[in-house]
């Protein structure tokens, strides 16, 4: 027999809106705290300095994390020219200074150049894995660490405002593994000069917004009567982009044990196998037939 998990049985979402000074397992460990849910995880890291949007998934809510983790990001940012950091934000070293600091023209010029599909190398410091070790690990022990390129897309990129002669704030909507340090650094690379970031605020994942967001002290104030809590979004949240598939009692036990069904005039493609109103998995269609592939135990 299987150990039995401590605490309480939640599924759905959470929209934390983060504070800086705390990591996203932090977070999670918080919402744990004040909720007493089984289980909780997030979707998609902000680093510590980071403030904004932390979806934060309990009980079975977990398993569609993946489907929410590859969704659009909105971030603002503020960006300092003529210095650069080992960790192209506030929290590193300043390894590099310029004294050029580029005019609000030239900023608004060079931004094309990174919108669309652009090719970026992620921060040495960061949670990428190189030879089953994380890049930021080996960072920190000083070895030198050779970052893989990769390929993301920025589907708008803004000048918002100069704040003054060395900041500047921009807005960004982009897909995931995008590295805002990195477009940050290679945009003052662009320019001629060097920098890091001084703010970061995630906006939006996909379907959660920093308008909903709420903070964990305001969690913790509500949820001390969970029965008239509000701000627990539905499992399925993450899944807005998957069609849901309402199928017969007798499919749905088949369903819940993992086994295959029949769904008539539904295309190849993923689908959310719904009893009324329960989600019961994430299936995959092919040829007529739903094959489970997470399944949901609520």
């Amino acid at each position: 027999m299987g150990r039995k998990r401590r605490g309480i049985p939640i599924h759905g979402w959470l929209n934390i809106d983060k504070d800086a000074g705390l990591s996203s397992a932090a977070v999670v460990g918080a919402v744990r705290r004040i909720t007493k849910a089984q289980k909780a995880g997030h979707a998609g890291t902000l680093d510590p300095f980071a403030t904004g949007v932390l979806p934060i998934a309990l009980g079975e809510a977990t398993k569609t994390v993946p489907y929410l983790v590859a969704d659009e990001k909105e971030y603002g940012f503020t960006a300092r020219f003529g210095e650069a950091t080992n960790t192209d934000d506030i929290e590193g070293e300043i390894c590099e200074t310029s004294d050029h600091r580029p005019s609000d023209s030239d900023i608004e010029a060079i931004l094309p150049k990174f919108t669309g599909v652009i090719t970026q190398i992620p921060p040495a410091y960061s949670a990428i894995k190189i030879n089953g070790q994380r890049a930021y690990k080996l960072a920190r022990e000083g070895e030198e660490v050779e970052m893989p390129e990769r390929q993301v897309t920025i589907h708008d990129l803004r000048f918002e405002e100069r704040v003054d002669e060395t900041h500047a704030r921009f807005y960004v909507r982009c897909s995931k593994g995008t590295y805002i340090r990195a477009l940050a650094r290679d945009i003052a690379i662009a320019l001629g000069t060097v920098a890091h970031l001084t703010q970061l605020r995630r906006l939006s994942v996909g379907p959660f917004s920093e308008k909903s967001a709420i903070s964990l002290d305001k969690l913790e104030q509500l949820w001390q009567c969970p029965a008239d809590f509000e701000d627990l979004l539905p499992l399925t949240t993450a899944l807005d982009d998957i069609p849901a598939v309402a199928i017969s009692e007798t499919q749905a036990i088949r369903v819940r044990h993992g086994n295959d069904v029949a769904v008539s005039n539904h295309a190849d493609g993923m689908v959310c196998a719904m009893d009324g109103e329960v989600p019961l998995a994430i299936c995959k269609v092919e040829n007529g037939i739903a094959f489970p592939v997470r399944v949901f135990n609520i």
